[in-house]
């Protein structure tokens, strides 16, 4: 079972071939590209995945020139949110670890730095590879515990977040 809510207002709860409990025939067929083609009620549409993030959970799908953001909880999103406890709050990182013994090279961030997820924050050379290491969430930079030369091992925090 899913739930997915489409441009952020109607929530629709998915299991199998029911809708909301009711049961849907339709007819899909794969075409190139993310294309499909879809009958239902004897009307035909055309859909396109234009884009998915499966990070977020959503997608952006456009059925017969009509775009429509989908975002998407399944059954463990679903579980998480009963109990009371955000996935996104309980996914939050402080501490940025180093995912692997090596040698930091370069450093992006400094201590009191606004950064975005994503933002390269230091390369680290391991196994002779130069590896950017980039940040995992959007935040204020608390302190940097490594400086350009230091050996590392692997799960040493190397950057605190606020």
């Amino acid at each position: 079972m899913i739930q997915a809510t489409v441009n952020g207002k109607n929530t629709r709860t998915i299991d199998g071939n029911k809708i909301d409990g009711v049961e849907y025939e339709w007819d899909l067929l794969s075409l190139e590209n993310n294309n499909f083609h879809i009958i239902k009620d004897n009307q035909s549409y055309r859909a396109t995945v234009v884009s998915i993030n499966h990070e977020e959970k959503t997608m952006l799908i456009s059925v017969n020139g009509n775009d429509y953001e989908i975002g998407i909880k399944d059954k463990y999103d679903l579980l998480l949110q009963q109990m009371g406890i955000s996935a996104k709050s309980s996914a939050k990182i402080n501490n940025f670890k180093a995912p692997m013994p090596g040698l930091i090279r370069e450093i992006m961030a400094a201590a009191g730095a606004e950064v975005s997820k994503g933002d390269i924050l230091l390369i680290l050379e391991a196994m002779k590879m130069e590896n950017a290491l980039k940040s995992p969430r959007d935040g204020k930079i608390k302190k940097v515990n490594i400086t350009v030369g230091n050996a590392v091992e692997k799960g040493q925090i190397l950057i605190e977040f606020e």
